[in-house]
């Protein structure tokens, strides 16, 4: 248990941090699920705009200080490689 009112203090506030971050890190989690069954199910459109909203979302942790913006630029890489995968299909699939 803390013994000096600074200690305390810092308590109180870590735990109000926690909170934060965990509820950013959830939306970031959320936003992810969402853009990864829109692109499953075959949406590319709903799939596009589920990205933009990861993006930002992602864009948002970071700014927050609750995610590396490194982390966050390999989360983004990461999504934009699989939606270009399904967009250059869908491109190739419309073509032939």
């Amino acid at each position: 248990m803390a013994n000096t009112k600074s200690a305390k203090k810092r308590i109180k506030i870590t735990k109000v941090r926690t909170l934060r971050n965990r509820r950013v890190k959830n939306a970031v989690k959320i936003a992810i699920k969402d853009f990864m069954s829109k692109l499953n199910s075959g949406d590319v459109t709903a799939a596009t705009e589920a990205f933009k909203n990861a993006v930002r979302v992602l864009d948002k942790a970071v700014t927050k200080g609750v995610l590396h913006k490194n982390n966050a630029a390999n989360k983004k890489s990461k999504l934009a490689s699989k939606l270009n995968k399904v967009l250059s299909a869908s491109a190739e699939s419309t073509s032939a």
